[in-house]
């Protein structure tokens, strides 16, 4: 979607299945654009003992791993630098402290080129890197988008193909990316290891401004044409390319083409008309030559923005850079139109694909959209961003109350909310789900609703609770601090704002609060951008069966076109590159140029986190981590049910969302919703499934909850969760029913996004008792199932089952809480838990007569779920081992090496898919792989087969190939932690710091024999007897039948 950041090289969430939960207050998702900068057992019998500590070591949290960074004696700190001084050709510009959150921001320049340099000096080992360039567009090819990839296919000094993906397992990177945004492209990535950065930052700098290009590299990343069978000159020809399959897959997204064709409307004659990541159509006008001339004239160090984060030393990385970048010349970079002409209001009507789930006579989108501020007025735009969240967000909100509690439509719109993102930014409101005679009734209730706002304003306690969530999101401690805190600010930096001036919140929400006291300001935001806006568009999106049949005969015309132009010799050509390609794909390279970790970088020792054992309400065990958590305290708890009640299991993530959207019998929601803001970070509720660590036929599955707070708020924070455990009104079945319209609606918008973990989910089903649960509570089953739910007229028997559901779950006996908390407000939290317990509801386990389900038997299948995308996802899951079964550790290696070996060779290079790879889950037991963005999903599926017979009969595993994917390993395993996340693995799985040491051991001692003998014990399908099933997520016109189960949604 053009607005939101594509391209990233890395598919995240790829490599283990989602346990996430998902938040509470802010709905709506650009609506709830983040106003801060900082914008996971069974129950234990020794948790009943006394209060007591679990482990003997204490460190507060995990430490920098490997090289420690030192400074020779003549370079200056960067707490030594002051204004106007010169270290290696950089000049400080300015130097500024930001107390509030613990850094000091240093901008310098380079007196040569002019490249800009921000540096975050704090006391973080999570250091983090980044070089970016502005990259505006005059045309929808996505040649910044295609050059990002072709970037990062080798270089001057790095001459291999695709050093990128060969550096992830030559380093223990906490983060490696790169992305393509509206007007830039950037290059960031972390690590807590000196030696690690210094290798990266090599890597990088001579990718970007020193890349090979070559056309090989265009025609496998960008696009190309190849014939459907290479070897058979008689075949039909079609489109390939990283990028293209990528974009093709974006825009059968119904809700991202929608915000992206809403976006091109608004800002006709300017850069935001095209689509920086390319469209389908467009992208093959695009040649190579093209590409180079975008690189000469926007990969310069005059037209970069450099930015460094962390603990690491600041003068070798100036030394470093600027011997990069000292042999250019400065030059004024290249600039296109970003501000739109005024073309007063507007109506658009376009088609798009329709949505399977929905109601068929309820599948148009419409949204209103108005230009507002100029980005670069940063306190404006702060401004904006909270008059959004409290226009949009939350039941609270008067757009919330005039659109989606009348049941008009589904949800928002996938564009509403504030976009920050252009030169002249916009706010939209629209609805999608909706009948085509409600257009003009959506028009009305959003025209009555800023006219309501412009008389009345908002309520002074929903501001106060949102500048609240401020305050406290930015005290949080998350452990990637640093890389959020570059989001936050690159938009606004590309377009010359001052990068520091996004850093100080405080003075923002302080001039706030006094410009709220003065009154008017909000009602004023509605005179000057709402009341008579002299840009307004109203987008329509029609719904049109045949929308995907079209887009398939577009590319045949398109093809066609390209085709009548080409003489014989030209296709003989065009052959001869390809078999190029091909040869290239398989050619084995010399590696050596690239730097690398060794297993001496690697720690012996795991990080251990201190936890303390103990007892509230006489029966309830409570984990407590106590450390630095900047005056925050998290609650955590779990509930029970193991596997009794499986009739009630796919109610759980509707119960779960109802907790937080239906109100309690005494309060509506959006009176609670208002306290939760004021006193609390949110409050969520989801599902909780895990595998017992010795054996995958026993797991726990229950009710997962937590919130967290400013310590002088912990005794509201609990009586506002025990009021949700105990008072949701069920009975509020319009509110229900609206809960239900739009999970319906996000959840198949969800499928279109992250197809490839639906894929690996449903293949894993009839693997494991677990996989099975998360299935029917994440997965395609759940997505029908809450369909289905939606469409009913009589809703008494969902308010039935969800009191069903509160009666078994919530119980006191069958419970264990966690607590992370400062040293100074243990006590408060000890107090106000046990006031919480005392009124927390109880219920006889023994006398519990739940029945469980049938006795689960692990079976193979094959599974097809057609729906109306223009992409495909491939799944394929094998079931393997519990956690301490020794063969564990060596089939998640197995996973490391299968992915960059030969998987990314063949489903991505050769194949055209956008990723894929290999994965293995040592808490869930299963081996899965799996293709994203696929356009030839069979294929791959037949892919993940070759891959064991390639690893047990074909190659010989090297030394080097086992470093690598031990340490891609131990990369994942010392991982920053944020502090709410310090001890939760022992709190929600069981697994102690012991029992992690002894994991850690065992991945030093495997061999690549290892390797081979569990691929063939496990994995192949001559020598192996594990229940393996396979999955298809795709276009209809697949045609996938025999002993395929059709899994269809409506």
């Amino acid at each position: 979607m053009q607005g939101a950041i594509k391209g990233a090289r890395i598919l995240a969430a790829a490599a283990a299945t989602s346990r996430t939960s998902r938040p509470v207050i802010g709905r709506a998702s650009r609506a709830a654009y983040t106003t801060s900068l900082i914008s996971h057992t069974l129950a234990r019998k020794q948790l009943l003992q006394p209060r007591r500590q679990l482990s003997t070591t204490a460190p507060v949290g995990q430490q920098a791993h490997g090289v420690t960074a030192t400074l020779t004696s003549n370079e200056p700190s960067a707490s030594s630098l002051v204004n106007g001084q010169e270290v290696h050709g950089f000049v400080v510009e300015d130097i500024q402290t930001v107390s509030e959150l613990k850094l000091k921001a240093i901008r310098l320049r380079h007196q040569k080129t002019g490249a800009e340099w921000l540096h975050i000096d704090r006391d973080d080992s999570n250091n983090v890197f980044s070089v970016g360039f502005n990259t505006s567009v005059s045309d929808s090819t996505g040649v910044p988008h295609i050059l990002e990839h072709t970037t990062l296919c080798g270089s001057s000094k790095y001459p291999v193909r695709d050093p990128f993906f060969k550096m992830l397992n030559r380093s223990m990177s906490t983060f490696m990316n790169a992305w393509t945004a509206h007007d830039y492209t950037q290059y960031p990535f972390s690590t807590q290891n000196v030696k690690d950065y210094e290798n990266l930052q090599n890597v990088y700098l001579d990718a970007v401004f020193q890349p090979s290009l070559r056309e090989v590299d265009f025609r496998q990343e960008g696009w190309r044409l190849e014939r459907s069978d290479p070897t058979d000159t008689t075949s039909s020809w079609q489109f390939k390319g990283v990028v293209y399959n990528e974009m093709k897959g974006a825009f059968s997204d119904a809700g991202s083409l929608f915000a992206t064709r809403a976006e091109q409307q608004m800002f006709p004659g300017t850069t935001y008309q095209y689509v920086s990541g390319g469209d389908p159509a467009f992208i093959p006008d695009l040649t190579h030559a093209q590409l180079v001339e975008f690189h000469r004239t926007r990969y310069h160090p005059s037209n970069a923005r450099i930015y460094s984060y962390g603990n690491f030393p600041l003068a070798p990385q100036l030394e470093r850079v600027g011997e990069v970048i000292s042999t250019y010349e400065r030059i004024t970079p290249a600039t296109v139109p970003m501000d739109v002409k005024p073309f007063g209001e507007k109506l658009v009507t376009e088609f798009g694909p329709v949505e399977s789930v929905g109601s068929a006579d309820k599948q148009t989108k419409f949204s209103i959209s108005y230009l507002t501020n100029d980005m670069r007025n940063v306190y404006e735009t702060f401004s904006m961003s909270m008059f959004s969240n409290l226009l949009l967000n939350g039941t609270s909100a008067p757009m919330h109350k005039a659109l989606i509690d009348s049941h008009i439509g589904s949800d928002y719109s996938s564009n509403t909310g504030y976009s920050p993102y252009t030169r002249q930014t916009i706010l939209s409101v629209g609805l999608q789900g909706i009948a085509d005679k409600d257009i003009s009734l959506v028009e009305q209730r959003v025209a009555e609703t800023f006219a309501r706002v412009r008389d009345e304003g908002f309520e002074r306690r929903r501001i106060d609770a949102a500048l609240a969530t401020v305050e406290l999101a930015y005290k949080h401690k998350t452990s990637d601090f640093g890389l959020n805190l570059m989001k936050s600010l690159s938009t606004g930096w590309f377009h010359g704002v001052n990068p520091v001036d996004y850093l100080k919140v405080s003075e923002n929400v302080a001039r706030l609060r006094a410009d709220v006291a003065s009154g008017g300001f909000f009602e004023g935001i509605v005179d000057r951008y709402f009341a008579n806006s002299g840009h307004k568009l109203k987008y329509v999106m029609l719904a049109d069966p045949k929308y995907n049949q079209g887009l398939d005969q577009r590319e045949h015309e398109m093809i066609q076109s390209k085709l009548n132009t080409l003489t014989r010799a030209d296709l003989t050509t065009i052959d001869e590159k390809n078999k190029v390609l091909a040869d290239e794909q398989m050619k084995k390279e010399d590696l050596s140029s690239l730097p690398t970790l060794t297993m001496a970088d690697v720690d012996a020792a795991a990080s251990r986190y201190a936890l303390d054992m103990g007892v509230a309400g006489e029966c309830v065990p409570v984990q407590w981590r106590t450390t630095s958590t900047n005056g925050i305290s998290y609650f955590r708890a779990i509930n029970d049910v193991r596997d009794k009640y499986p009739e009630l299991r796919p109610y759980l993530p509707l119960f779960c969302e109802a907790l937080t959207y239906l109100g309690t019998k005494s309060r509506d929601m959006p009176e609670i919703e208002t306290e939760i803001r004021l006193y609390t970070g949110g409050v969520s509720f989801s599902p909780f499934v895990t595998t017992d660590l010795a054996h995958l036929g026993h797991i726990e599955a229950g009710i997962s909850y937590g919130s967290h707070c400013l310590d002088q708020h912990i005794e509201p924070m609990f009586k506002l969760v025990l009021e949700l455990v105990r008072e949701t009104n069920f009975d509020n079945t319009n509110r229900l029913r609206a809960l239900l319209n739009s999970l319906s609606s996000n959840m198949f918008n969800d499928v279109a996004s992250s197809g490839h973990a639906y894929a690996r989910r449903l293949a894993s089903s009839t693997l494991t008792p677990e996989m099975q649960a998360l299935e029917a509570l994440n997965g395609i089953t759940q997505v029908k199932f809450i369909s289905d739910l939606a469409r009913m007229s009589d809703l008494a028997p969902v308010v039935e089952k969800l009191k069903q559901v509160q009666n078994v779950v919530f119980n006191k006996l069958a419970m264990r809480t966690a607590i992370t908390t400062n040293a100074g407000s243990a006590d408060d939290n000890q107090t106000a838990l046990k006031r919480f317990l005392e009124d927390y509801p109880e219920k006889d386990t023994e006398a519990d007569n739940g029945a469980g389900g049938d006795k689960f038997v692990a079976s193979s299948s094959r599974f097809f779920c057609p729906l109306p995308f223009a992409t495909n996802y491939a799944g394929k899951a094998i079931r393997a081992v519990p956690y301490n079964h020794p063969d564990s550790v060596k089939l998640q290696l197995l996973a490391k090496f299968l992915t960059p070996n030969y998987l990314h060779r063949e489903i991505r290079e050769r194949n055209g898919a956008y990723g894929g790879g290999a994965g293995y889950s040592p808490l869930q037991g299963v081996f899965s792989f799996f293709s994203y963005r696929d356009p030839s999903p069979l294929e791959t599926i037949e892919t993940f087969a070759r891959s064991i017979k390639w690893v047990t009969e074909e190659h010989t595993i090297s030394e080097r190939e086992m470093t690598e994917a031990k340490l891609s390993v131990f990369g994942d395993l010392d991982s920053p932690l944020s502090v709410s996340e310090e001890g939760m693995t022992y709190f929600t799985t069981g697994v102690t710091d012991d029992m992690r040491q002894e994991r850690r051991d065992q991945f030093f001692e495997v061999t690549a024999n290892d390797l081979k003998d569990v691929a063939a014990k496990y994995l192949s399908p001559e020598t192996a007897s594990q229940p393996t099933s396979v999955a298809v997520i795709g276009e209809e016109s697949l045609a996938i039948s025999g002993d395929w189960k059709q899994v269809r949604l409506q």
